[in-house]
């Protein structure tokens, strides 16, 4: 049977372990759904900065566990044959979790279009970075969730059309393909930040290994999810 694709995404009351999904979007074949909650805890200004979501838009709003769609959205989500799409999936996988809904395949895109430049020809991989890159023409707001999912749509299409022809494979072993690409941490080629930035990972480690190592500190007590950096960083330093 075909996979059936859900493209979705979250926005947030912040980017931690600690923060809650204040709006869900998802687009599934034709069907579209987006839709605001009431967090447990409040927006902070620096998440509104970024989503233009404010406490006064959802203090009328219930949690999205007792929202009247949440079991329809939980099992379509968890149904076997569904494969969840999202950009930096481990965060909104995270998010989700915290609601009790645990899709049982996913893809992320930002790995996919990591993997698929092993050159680094681009600077970065964030959504509307992708979005420009690329040249992706799609009528879409930023940072609003029905907006990325707009946008993400076009990138895995764009994705697994790369994946098609580089591999030769049919749109089915393509998804496969992405599914697994994205079951496994990525690996950074260079820093992308600090005093090192752009200079190749395996350079740092020879030069400067004490900053790695301090480095790999951070990110394992980090709140963020890291699973990319801690995973690189345990590579370059053998770990």
């Amino acid at each position: 049977m075909p996979a059936k694709i859900i493209f979705f995404d979250t926005e947030t009351t912040g980017n931690t372990e600690a923060d809650f999904l204040c709006q869900l979007a998802y687009k599934d074949g034709k069907e579209s759904f987006v839709e605001l909650y009431k967090p447990p805890v409040r927006i902070p200004p620096e998440a509104s900065a970024v989503h233009h979501i404010t406490n006064k838009m959802v203090e009328d709003k219930i949690p999205f566990k007792e929202s009247d769609e949440y079991a329809e959205i939980k099992e379509r989500f968890e149904d076997p044959n569904a494969v969840a799409v999202a950009h930096n999936a481990l965060f909104d996988l995270m998010i989700i979790k915290k609601e009790d809904i645990a899709p049982k395949n996913f893809i992320c895109t930002l790995r996919v279009a990591r993997y698929l430049d092993p050159e680094e020809k681009l600077s970065q991989y964030k959504l509307q970075y992708l979005r420009y890159a690329l040249d992706i023409d799609i009528d879409a707001t930023a940072h609003d969730a029905m907006g990325d999912v707009l946008v993400l749509e076009k990138l895995f299409e764009r994705l697994r059309k790369k994946i098609m022809e580089q591999y030769d494979l049919s749109e089915e072993e393509a998804l496969q393909k992405m599914v697994e690409i994205s079951s496994q941490p990525s690996i950074f080629r260079r820093m992308n930040f600090g005093k090192y930035r752009g200079m190749k990972m395996e350079e740092v480690a020879e030069t400067d290994r004490p900053y790695l190592e301090w480095l790999l500190g951070e990110k394992e007590k980090s709140e963020q999810e890291e699973e990319d950096w801690i995973f690189t960083l345990r590579h370059y330093l053998q770990k």
